[in-house]
């Protein structure tokens, strides 16, 4: 039986199946790393507590089992906020767990001391501050529950300091700070008296029901008799121009993606993924496009949108002819009709209802060759435009041409974590996830800064598999520091920044609009010198006719065990001249 409130939290969190505890390090939290560890978590400690939540989100999206961060009170909490929000907007299944300062001490100025509850509320699906041990155990394993169910997202539990340690440390604690026992007085012995009346009921007050607020949830699943798989299936045995759209949702809570993805390959149907579902069909599929989906989208008199809502990516909705039978399958009925609401919802986690279609529809491709063929010459002559640009030469290195080579010399298990703006956005058209799981971006909230938090989670849940790391040069000021994490925990991505010395993003629409670049230029600065600075490997690219023998080199320094941080010094270009960030 687990003896201080850390150790039960350990106990809990090592019976649902997690592995990982990210952290950074504070007074308030001590007893939960401990007892995390001696339940067999591994804690990692991070050098952000931005980056312990976004590595807790990385391992929800990778493995369907909730990420898991703990910070310490005050600024430890409020320095998590975008990456929660971060998480509440991707739909990840985590748990944050707060320090906050001892009962009796809240709202007295005390050290760290915020109204925390006030602050999350906002960002998580249920926040709750216990008071009580017994409380721990039943509100830790509601909160790992409600983290996944309905429309998955964040859980913040505050628990306060004397709930973690056992009771006679808190006892102790309690009458020395007050000064109680030390005088005889009638006011002394009244305090001693009240200190232990609240002690008791601290450790041994039954625990009553915490009800977290009502959300969204969903229906008993229908099995094979859902009736919109049979409608949908009928439907796509007569459309002349069938489309599929499979978003991140598909994919969360999953712990094993190949279901799905034989669902998919089942169907048949023109496929475009996107988010977190990149990479489902592996690195390369007949059925699968990555270029002009809005015009497919135009033409098409079928449209299925699985996990993906109708916000700026698909033009909110207004990408999808008006003339398309519009199916939508999402866990969120609120996302599944904002801007465009669709002839078909379907309330439900889309990956099922992709795997209940496949079975309805009796599996084999439709009768579409001039459908595919459209569409794949439309892929064809893209990927040509981009070999054509990316063989041109510069002094420095063409972004293009590096991502063209990454895309060759990346091993077949290799996962991809972006972090950026303009030089993600190029590497998305060119580098391809080798499978399931396997790619990992902010997502709808286009946070910067994902970067070293992301990398860690997933080698920590890929260890033998290569995890490379596109880092524009802004960016990776946001978390380089990681790389001390990885140097520490005996992990090696291979970060890559893109340095062209400006937030080139914005100044692409900022300079032409408003004629001027203040607030984007940036140096090119040494970023291969601080990663050694941090114990990493620091390797510098300023040449094209050098990129195949560095990445051989970062190859080959990862799988030794030690990270890679390759200063890329890229050329301006106009591959996406015209793009708009806002």
């Amino acid at each position: 039986m687990a003896s201080d409130g850390g150790a039960i939290i350990g106990e809990i969190l090592a019976s649902r199946g997690v592995k990982h505890l990210f952290t950074l390090c504070g007074g308030h939290i001590s007893p939960i790393l401990v007892g995390a560890q001696a339940n067999g978590l591994r804690v990692v400690d991070v050098r952000d507590e931005a980056s312990a939540v976004f590595a807790a989100d990385a391992v929800a999206r990778m493995t369907g089992i909730p990420g898991v961060a703990a910070v310490t009170a005050g600024p430890g909490v409020t320095n998590t906020i975008t990456a929660v929000k971060n998480a509440q907007m991707a739909q990840s299944p985590i748990i944050i767990f707060g320090g906050a300062a001892a009962t009796l001490l809240k709202g007295r100025g005390s050290l760290q001391d915020i109204d925390q509850l006030s602050v999350m509320e906002s960002i998580t699906k249920w926040s709750v501050s216990l008071k009580t041990v017994p409380s721990i155990g039943p509100t830790v394993k509601k909160a790992l529950d409600v983290a996944r169910d309905g429309v998955p997202g964040p859980v913040f539990v505050e628990l306060p300091i004397d709930l973690l340690y056992a009771e006679d440390t808190v006892r102790d604690m309690f009458m020395k700070e007050a000064g109680a026992g030390a005088s005889k007085n009638l006011g002394s012995k009244a305090l001693e008296l009240y200190l232990r009346g609240h002690l008791y009921r601290q450790f041994n007050q039954p625990h009553a029901s915490i009800v977290p607020p009502i959300r969204e949830s969903l229906a008993p699943k229908p099995g094979n008799r859902n009736p919109h798989a049979k409608k949908v299936a009928s439907l796509l045995a007569n459309a002349e121009r069938p489309a599929l759209v499979i978003g991140s949702q598909s994919l969360v809570n999953v712990r094993d993606a190949e279901p799905l993805a034989d669902a998919v390959r089942s169907l048949g149907v023109p496929t475009w993924l996107g988010g977190t579902a990149r990479g489902l069909l592996g690195r390369r599929s007949d059925i699968q496009f990555r270029h002009k989906r809005s015009a497919a989208l135009k033409e098409a008199d079928l449209v299925i949108v699985a996990g993906f809502p109708f916000d700026f990516r698909l033009g909110y909705g207004r990408s999808i002819s008006r003339s398309a039978t519009l199916v939508a399958a999402n866990l969120s009925r609120s996302d599944m009709r904002k801007n465009r609401r669709p002839e078909i919802p379907v309330h439900m986690h889309p990956g099922d209802f992709l795997q209940e279609l496949a079975r309805a529809a009796g599996g084999g491709p439709g009768p579409w060759s001039h459908w595919f063929e459209t569409l794949r010459s439309r892929e064809r002559a893209r990927d040509e435009e981009i070999a054509q640009q990316a063989s041109s030469t510069s002094e420095l290195v063409n972004p293009l041409q590096l991502f063209q080579r990454i895309e060759e010399q990346m091993s077949d298990d290799a996962v991809l974590v972006v972090d950026g703006g303009d030089f993600v956005a190029t590497a998305s058209y060119i580098l391809r996830p080798r499978k399931p799981l396997s790619w990992l971006d902010p997502g709808v909230f286009g946070t910067l800064g994902v970067g070293g938090g992301f990398a860690v989670g997933a080698s920590l849940v890929r260890p033998k598999d290569e995890v490379w790391l596109i880092y524009g040069d802004g960016s990776c000021g946001y978390s380089i520091a990681e790389m001390d994490t990885c140097v520490r925990h005996g992990v090696a991505p291979i970060a890559v920044i893109g340095n062209d010395g400006s937030w080139a993003q914005i100044a692409r629409e900022q300079v032409p609009m408003l004629g001027t670049d203040v607030g984007t230029v940036l140096n090119r600065s040494a970023y291969h010198e601080v990663a050694r600075g941090y114990g990493a490997a620091g390797l510098l690219l300023d040449d094209s006719s050098q990129i195949d023998a560095v990445l051989a080199e970062a190859k080959s320094i990862a799988a030794g065990g030690t990270p890679v941080v390759i200063n890329s010094h890229i050329a301006k270009n106009e591959f996406r001249k015209g793009s708009i960030s806002m």
